[in-house]
């Protein structure tokens, strides 16, 4: 398992462009094609793992199902923030077991699936950051009769670098205040209609 620092920055259309724009004239290069991500995130009955996550508790995990480019290969994704950091396990995830809808999880009990959420990804590289601009991001409850879809106005920069970097490193290279961008967080609350 490998540690990593991980900064997120919010920002509207007109910002992310000019963000990407501004980078790309620093010297930052392509990582990799764009992907449309898709991601199926499971959740307890009382969405216990989104209350972990508003709630800042640790250690917490997220729970997902991941594909790309809408290719059958899928991925079993679980992010966990401990007190030591973030670090993600992820494995390959067989369409029959995708059959089964619903796992049990040591700290969580059965889990199902909850909220759906894609995206488009760009992935870049500058100064010994890894960079991915997320865009066109929309999440359906998958809980309700009739599927509810939300669209973010938003966008999220993704800025990782190596858990030895020093606090401040990512602050030198993009002076932008970082924020608090969690799609799973976001989409359950704009398609559950919490907090209304």
């Amino acid at each position: 398992m490998s540690f990593r620092k991980e900064q997120k920055i919010k920002l509207s259309r007109s910002e992310f462009l000019n963000l990407k724009e501004s980078l790309m004239s620093r010297g930052m290069d392509f990582l990799y094609t764009p992907r449309v991500i898709k991601s199926i995130y499971f959740d307890t009955k009382n969405l216990n793992l989104f209350h972990d996550s508003e709630e800042g508790v640790l250690p917490r995990k997220k729970i997902r199902i991941r594909s790309y480019n809408n290719e059958r290969k899928q991925h079993k994704e679980i992010k966990i923030s401990s007190i030591e950091g973030r670090y993600k396990i992820s494995e390959l995830f067989s369409e029959h077991e995708n059959l089964n809808r619903h796992f049990f999880d040591k700290n969580y009990g059965v889990i199902s699936p909850s909220l759906e959420v894609s995206y488009t990804r760009e992935y870049f590289s500058f100064n010994k950051l890894r960079i991915t601009f997320d865009s066109n991001i929309r999440y359906i409850n998958m809980r309700s009769i009739v599927p509810i879809e939300g669209y973010d106005s938003e966008c999220v920069v993704e800025i990782k670098t190596s858990a030895n970097s020093s606090d401040d490193f990512i602050k030198r290279i993009i002076d932008i205040p970082n924020s608090r961008f969690s799609k799973y967080s976001r989409g359950i609350i704009k398609t559950y209609a919490l907090y209304d």
